[in-house]
């Protein structure tokens, strides 16, 4: 007789449970956005250039070194910290400005960031300084899109491919 009220017990526990999540699978719906909104995203992930040059070594001073050191070329691990502006519509909507990670600072500097627009047709300017220059931008691009409601625009940094990457 115990093990029959357990059983039931049990079933009933599962069912309550089975019948909330039923429930929270629909209810409340959760907009992420609105459809008079779009969303522009800043993700990419870069390394700033080397904070100094690297220095070749010669033939002699590779001679003096012990065999496991022979680098020809030594260079600094040190990097620069990235510089990045989002203008829309010729207003400035995002500026950053993070130090490369890790204990040498030798690690990427990480940047995810949203915009909330209003979809229509918008003026976007990214720019980037990596070289640790006072004034002007390493990389520079000006595109106008025609953004839809809820759509996402991506931007990212990749530079092998030339810079900035809108998808």
């Amino acid at each position: 007789m115990r093990k029959i009220r357990q059983a039931l017990g049990l079933a009933a526990v599962l069912a309550v449970f089975a019948a909330l999540l039923g429930y929270f699978t629909y209810r409340p719906s959760y907009v992420y956005f609105s459809d008079d909104q779009a969303l522009i995203k800043i993700s990419f992930t870069l390394g700033g250039q080397r904070v100094g040059k690297c220095i070749r070594r010669t033939r002699a001073q590779l001679q003096k070194l012990p065999s496991h050191q022979r680098k020809v070329l030594i260079c600094p691990r040190e990097r620069h910290p990235i510089h990045v502006e989002v203008l829309i519509d010729d207003k400035p909507r995002y500026q950053a400005t993070v130090k490369a990670a890790g204990l040498s600072k030798d690690g990427s500097s990480k940047f995810y960031h949203g915009l909330v627009v209003t979809p229509g047709k918008h003026l976007i300017v990214a720019r980037l300084i990596d070289s640790g220059r006072k004034t002007g931008f390493d990389f520079e691009v000006r595109k106008t899109f025609e953004l839809t409601p809820r759509q996402h625009l991506i931007i990212d940094f990749q530079r092998d491919r030339g810079g900035f990457i809108f998808r």
